[in-house]
């Protein structure tokens, strides 16, 4: 079983920077796909970020493509969502998740999830 654990949030202004990671244990970081959701509170939890298990493939929300940007390194068990530019609708918990292989926009897709990291963006 992989577990997971984020780290990185807390407050930004408007415009600013944050970077989110995420490291794993329990398996071979290597063979999963991975992704960023996120859940501002009273709404849904929605696909931000996804990189393929080889880090090649990549895909983003279009309210985050241009400032988001998702990587990994699989020396250090980690995934990173770099965000610039922050808006306040950015503001939500983040939650990193893996399933095997191939990532995917459906939150029902994941197997592993950590526990999330609060993001707030003050205007």
């Amino acid at each position: 079983q992989l577990q997971l654990v984020e780290s990185g949030g807390g407050l930004v202004q408007a415009g600013g920077a944050r970077r989110l990671s995420c490291v794993a244990s329990g398996d071979t970081f290597s063979n999963y796909a991975l992704a960023w959701f996120r859940q501002a509170p009273g709404k849904e939890r929605e696909f931000v970020a996804g990189l393929s298990w080889s880090g090649r493939s990549t895909d983003y929300d279009d309210s985050v493509k241009g400032r988001f940007t998702i990587s990994r390194d699989n020396g250090k068990n980690t995934v990173y969502l770099q965000m610039n530019s922050l808006k306040p609708e950015d503001t939500a918990v983040y939650y990193c998740a893996a399933r095997a292989m191939v990532y995917s926009e459906y939150a029902g897709a994941y197997e592993y999830w950590g526990r999330g990291a609060q993001v707030t963006v003050s205007s």
